[in-house]
């Protein structure tokens, strides 16, 4: 008797471990939580239970989408907020992709630059808002530093651990093998810290639309984060909830490219393999 319950409990183990390690449920185990949230914020809506003055229910905010972007004002404010956006990731990523390259290959610039580095890192972005503005105004060049010191740091502190945590027996090995230092550089050194630089490339493009939604809330005349800001004199609050669905889409987005990047350029490596 005892040993027919325990064949019966380690087979329904097996069963329910077998199902819900299947192809077809992964898919699904990560809308489930986000479908059940909006079913519960609709409902909540309709009956009466959350007002829309506080909390638009989900269907009006898709009606308020479509009505922007069939007069085409959404895709523009979202194409200006992307370009900015952009512009910054690229200065910004490229100065801290740049200058933790230079640190990491030499012990010199190290000892010369990193200390200065490290102090300005311990600055909270958002605090240099008013300095900035006096710099630059209220245009799109306050905003374009701002993310640039954003996405900066990340890059920079990524790219630098990731050069300096290449196996040293590795760089040996390739000496021993007669590679020069462009062929150590090319096909070890660069290879064994492209991992560590993408985590940086990920946490890059997260910092960097939390700050543009700040940036584009000082003075903006354009932008999504314009605008939210509009919507809010207007009491909006459809718009308002629009634009952060947006925003957090975009941070979505963004971050599926950097994930495809790594899948892309790390298929060498098991544990970053496309699934």
């Amino acid at each position: 008797m005892t040993i027919t319950l325990k064949n019966t409990k380690s087979y329904n183990n097996v069963s329910l471990s077998g199902v819900l390690n299947s192809p077809q449920i992964q898919k699904i185990v990560p809308w489930i939580v986000p479908i059940l949230v909006l079913t519960l914020w609709e409902t909540a809506s309709r009956t009466g239970l959350l007002s829309s003055r506080i909390l638009p229910a989900p269907s009006g905010v898709i009606f308020t989408a479509f009505k922007l972007a069939s007069t085409g004002e959404l895709f523009q404010h979202i194409g200006i907020s992307a370009a900015r956006a952009i512009s910054g990731f690229v200065v910004g990523g490229s100065i801290g992709f740049g200058l933790g390259l230079l640190n990491g290959f030499s012990r010199v610039a190290e000892k010369l630059l990193d200390s200065s580095l490290q102090m300005l890192r311990t600055i909270p972005n958002l605090a240099l808002i008013p300095l900035v503005i006096l710099w630059f105004g209220i245009g799109d060049q306050a905003r374009l530093f701002l993310v640039s010191m954003g996405v900066f740091f990340p890059l920079y502190l990524n790219t630098f651990h990731g050069i300096r945590s290449v196996d040293p027996g590795l760089i040996e090995m390739g000496k021993v093998y007669g590679l020069k230092t462009t062929q150590l550089l090319w096909h070890i050194i660069f290879p064994g810290a492209l991992s560590s630089i993408l985590v940086g490339v990920r946490f890059s493009l997260g910092i960097m639309w939390l700050t543009l939604i700040v940036a584009e809330t000082i003075a903006a005349d354009s932008g999504l984060g314009y605008m939210a800001m509009n919507a809010r004199e207007f009491m909006q609050t459809d718009v308002v909830v629009l634009s952060i669905v947006i925003y957090a889409l975009l941070g979505k987005l963004a971050d599926f490219v950097a994930r495809t990047l790594e899948g892309k350029f790390l298929a060498w490596n098991p544990n970053y393999q496309l699934k």
